[in-house]
């Protein structure tokens, strides 16, 4: 099933631009040097086309080559608010886990599980999980996956309660020096700050003091800005 939808993505390659592509993401895999913007307009056109069921066989397709473009392409796939049923999603996008090996595909990824988290928040329990596997990855996708949750502006009081156990796993996070954990860390209570600054601030009163200081200093951005009244330099 893959072979005519990866012709379509080689379609676009750009000369040169894969060995750009592989010395920034290091990852030790193929990169074709497709632009993003192409695998966005391809994928949402296949979205249209394809039935869950279809769409869920080529996406594990894709993934299985582990060629950047097509990893990419197959979290676009399963990137949408309502896709119903999507009990084999989930269970797709979970398996991908123990594969992540670099920031830009877990982060794709973490966007699709996003909309499977705030669609079912009731999975909240499986991905508790992850805070304690010995991969790192797993670990830090627990709580990119669950950013929706820091940008309620008025959440309901279950909304609450799940906000404080995610900051939990946040708290728990703390002592592990690994640059990527700090700064999803820092990432989940910056951006909570944004709409909900006092657990920000009580997060960083607890637990400010023992997070890197680049970690520290992200994480309290907005609120320093609100503090000074000076303008917050928005991050890259």
């Amino acid at each position: 099933m893959k072979d005519a939808y990866l012709d379509q993505i080689r379609s676009f390659v750009e000369d040169g631009r894969a060995t750009g592509m592989a010395a920034y993401h290091k990852a030790d895999r193929e990169y074709l040097g497709v632009p993003n913007p192409v695998l966005n307009d391809l994928t949402k056109t296949w979205r249209r086309a394809l039935s869950v069921e279809d769409r869920v066989q080529l996406a594990d397709e894709l993934w299985e080559t582990d060629i950047f473009e097509a990893r990419l392409a197959a979290a676009k796939l399963l990137t949408q608010a309502r896709i119903r049923p999507d009990d084999a999603v989930w269970e797709l996008l979970q398996s991908w886990l123990p594969d992540f090996d670099s920031w830009a595909i877990a982060d794709h990824v973490c966007m699709a599980i996003q909309k499977r988290l705030t669609a079912e928040p009731d999975r909240l329990n499986q991905v508790e999980v992850w805070t304690t596997s010995d991969h790192m990855w797993t670990r830090r996708a627990a709580l990119v996956a669950t950013l929706p949750w820091t940008k309620q502006n008025h959440p309901k009081p279950e909304d609450l309660a799940r906000r404080d156990r995610i900051l939990g796993w946040a708290a728990g996070y703390v002592p592990d020096r690994n640059w990527f954990i700090q700064k999803a860390i820092a990432w989940w209570v910056r951006d909570l700050s944004k709409h909900d600054a006092p657990r920000a601030r009580a997060f960083l009163m607890a637990h400010g003091a023992d997070l890197k200081s680049f970690a520290r200093k992200e994480a309290s951005r907005y609120l320093n800005a609100a503090e000074t009244g000076k303008p917050a330099v928005q991050p890259e």
